[in-house]
């Protein structure tokens, strides 16, 4: 795949998600995705943004291996915000069923937290959004539960699923940062790093 003439780097993407991983190829970057262990841990006295921010970061610090001059690293983490209550990926269906009867008939927050990092330099970024859910009754939480993937999701939901598409009212900010990952915003941030150009 060549790269796209407005961006002349390879991202070399820490993340399994393959949202994240569609949105990125969809917009034309070259992609190559790694894995980086690493604990997703963060201390409780952290709220909203600055979760995924640091997580971002925290992914970023362990990978350990060279980035080369035609290569950005880019990690990520993204989770849901209610009410001063952080909804992170359930571990059980049991808990992602009580994460979308919270969700059910309130606004809520979405932050993805990104850090990019080149040679020489790095950046680290979020972005919010605001969505509104109906009232969702069990049977259409049942029916989500046995017929989507909640776990690895924060909130136990994708907006692009039949949950969100029955669910959603409203959403106030970027609809591709509900699904994991920016890529408007990524741009803009990366253009501001003012990297050389490779071609």
């Amino acid at each position: 795949m060549q790269h796209p003439p407005f961006f002349p780097y390879k991202i070399l993407l820490a993340s399994q998600s393959p949202r994240r991983q569609m949105l990125l190829k969809d917009s034309g970057f070259e992609l190559e995705c790694i894995k980086i262990d690493v604990e997703e841990t963060f201390s409780p006295s952290l709220k909203a943004a600055e979760i995924p921010v640091f997580l971002a970061q925290k992914k970023a610090a362990a990978y350990t291996a060279t980035i080369n001059k035609n290569e950005l690293l880019v990690t990520a983490d993204t989770v849901v915000w209610l009410e001063n209550e952080v909804l992170n990926k359930p571990l059980t269906l049991q808990e992602a069923k009580e994460m979308l009867m919270k969700l059910s008939g309130k606004w809520h927050h979405v932050f993805t937290g990104v850090c990019v990092k080149s040679q020489e330099k790095s950046i680290v970024f979020y972005d919010e959004s605001k969505v509104f859910f109906n009232a969702l009754t069990e049977s259409q939480i049942d029916y989500y539960l046995q017929h989507y993937r909640p776990l690895d999701k924060a909130g136990a939901y994708g907006v692009q699923e039949f949950i969100g598409l029955i669910g959603i009212q409203k959403i106030e900010g970027c609809y591709y940062n509900i699904m994991g990952f920016p890529v408007s915003k990524f741009i803009h941030e990366i253009e501001k790093m003012n990297l050389i150009p490779l071609i």
